[in-house]
């Protein structure tokens, strides 16, 4: 029998991404995929800011902006409508749309990356093995029992039918929308389900000459019979054409009708094309009643799934996947209690909710806008920014404030403020300090928050760095731990005034709040962390 500390079903995107947030927390983990390799079709692309983040901090970033398709298709921007792709296009505007070429930089450092999933995997895989993640191809699940002490999984090697035996701490399930782990554990999805069905056309033609120098995310096609869209893989000969069809008719579609399809939607009749692949995919919304049984959890499509308008399925699985990596790492190593697993589906399931409900309303409107009958937008569509980056965590993992309390970006449960800032020979983005541990940062008055949280880190075993931030450059030089911002906004946009401190966890978010100094710091901050790697919710007195 052998054992790992975590065992992931599933090796698509978010499953990849659990096993590269683990590895880089220094968990030991174990993923099986029953197909022989990674994705061959490009699929999902577009990867948010907010995700970005994460893959930076992980040591992945640079390695997906370096990808084929994201060099392609870095200019590439706007939702455009035309009758063919050789028409005359029309950009789709929306208030509430952010696109690719948006500055993000009042919430994040970080821009977009259109990579496609074909490229995307490869990239994040060979990260997680660099970090010593065992990734398992052609290799499935066939059975597994979970008890309060474990998971005992029964996996069997798909070319020559050998089974074997894992013992893990937990079973991570990210193994889609019809993954059999879900369906086990007796979690029912709530929401509409499936809205359509759609044929997912992979081709490749020459269209450098029909489309120009014009460069877009999306392009939807009017020409066509049914509601179609177009996308680049590369603004040259690699694309992707969507088509709503139902199931029986996408079935029997021929390869001839798809270059039919293409042919009619390009506006070029005589186009040579060669059809890579056509996959249906039913486009559904729906939410997992839990995302935690014991020692299972579920991520990404097992957990949650919606339509790809504004590519936000797979980004919240990954971001689910990042949750889930540093509180695993915490508990599996003793330094939580395993109760803080259960903030997991007190964080992520209603965000993936509020999230599948904003992307159903963003894709009917989709229809609105092609249909162009001079209709408004949903009044409750919220901002891609909103939704990206203003979210608010309320669980046992965040020590809520009094009435009172100053609101803005620094107030637990958010994300913690965007700030670059100046160290000893560099500017540092308050997201590179990131990642791994805690991190506390106190105000210019707040030595005494920044000393208690030294002293617990080495107390405790903790991951917990500290830092001052001061408004001198002087001070900022002559000390490692002391962060210099000279525009002085520190206190305003964190909320701690002049002697105050945020404690941030890994994922950026704060998890609890000091506005002021205080006569015994150590005793504060002590009883801060306590609550949250309690997992519980204790009075703090």
């Amino acid at each position: 029998m052998e054992s790992t500390s975590v065992l992931i079903v599933g090796g698509s995107l978010v499953g990849l991404s659990q096993a590269l947030f683990l590895a880089h927390q220094g968990v030991d983990c174990v993923l099986v995929e029953r197909h022989q390799g990674l994705s061959a079709h490009p699929r999902a692309r577009g990867i948010n800011p907010r995700t970005m983040e994460l893959f930076r901090q992980a040591g992945v970033e640079g390695r997906l902006r370096a990808a084929e398709s994201a060099r392609a298709l870095a200019g590439n921007s706007g939702v455009v409508m035309a009758h063919t792709l050789a028409g005359e296009h029309t950009r789709l505007d929306q208030a509430y749309f952010m696109d690719t070429d948006t500055d993000f930089s009042e919430h994040t450092p970080v821009a977009w990356c259109l990579c496609h999933q074909d490229e995307a995997e490869p990239a994040i895989a060979a990260r997680a093995r660099e970090l010593g993640a065992d990734l398992r191809f052609g290799t499935e699940l066939t059975g597994f029992t979970s008890g309060g002490d474990g998971v005992t999984a029964t996996v069997r090697d798909v070319a020559t039918g050998a089974t074997r035996t894992i013992r893990a701490g937990y079973l991570v399930a990210a193994d889609g929308a019809r993954g059999r782990v879900r369906e086990e554990l007796g979690i029912p999805l709530t929401g509409p389900g499936t809205i359509s069905d759609f044929l997912n056309i992979s081709f490749t033609a020459d269209l450098r000459e029909v489309l120009g120098d014009r460069r877009f995310v999306i392009c939807y096609l009017r020409a066509l019979p049914m509601r179609a869209a177009l996308l680049p893989v590369n603004n040259a000969d690699r694309w992707l054409m969507h088509v709503e069809c139902d199931p029986a008719r996408a079935a029997a579609m021929s390869e001839e009708e798809c270059r039919e399809l293409v042919r009619t939607g390009t506006g070029v009749p005589d186009l040579a094309v060669t059809i890579e692949q056509a996959a249906p995919w039913p486009m559904a919304a729906a939410v997992a009643d839990a995302f935690r049984a014991g020692r299972v959890l579920l991520a990404g499509d097992a957990a949650h799934v919606m339509p790809p308008t504004g590519a936000f399925g797979s980004n919240t699985g990954i971001q689910d996947a990042h949750n889930l990596a540093w509180k695993l790492a915490l508990v599996l190593r003793g330094r939580a209690a395993p109760a803080l697993l259960d903030t997991y589906d007190a964080e992520r399931r209603p965000v993936a909710a509020e999230t599948a409900r904003q992307v159903v309303l963003r894709s009917r409107d989709r229809s609105r806008m092609t249909r162009g009958n001079g209709e408004e937008a949903a009044p409750a569509i919220r901002s891609d920014a909103e939704l990206m980056f203003t979210y608010r965590y309320e669980s046992a993992a965040v020590v809520p404030e009094g009435t009172g309390a100053p609101a803005g970006k620094g107030a637990p449960g958010v994300r913690v403020p965007h700030l670059s800032l100046v160290r000893p020979g560099a500017r540092v983005d308050l997201l590179d300090l990131l990642g791994r541990g805690f991190v506390l940062l106190a105000a210019a008055g707040g030595a005494g928050w920044a000393r208690a949280a030294a002293a617990l880190a080495a107390e405790r075993d903790l991951p917990l760095d500290a830092y001052r931030v001061v408004p001198a450059l002087e001070e900022a030089t002559s000390h490692r731990d002391v962060l210099a911002d000279p525009m002085g906004r520190w206190p305003a946009v964190s909320g701690t005034g002049t002697a105050g401190a945020l404690l941030v966890r890994p994922d950026g978010i704060v998890a609890w709040r000091a506005t002021a100094a205080s006569a015994d710091p150590r005793a504060e901050l002590a009883a801060a962390l306590d609550r949250v790697l309690a997992g519980t919710a204790p009075s703090l007195v």
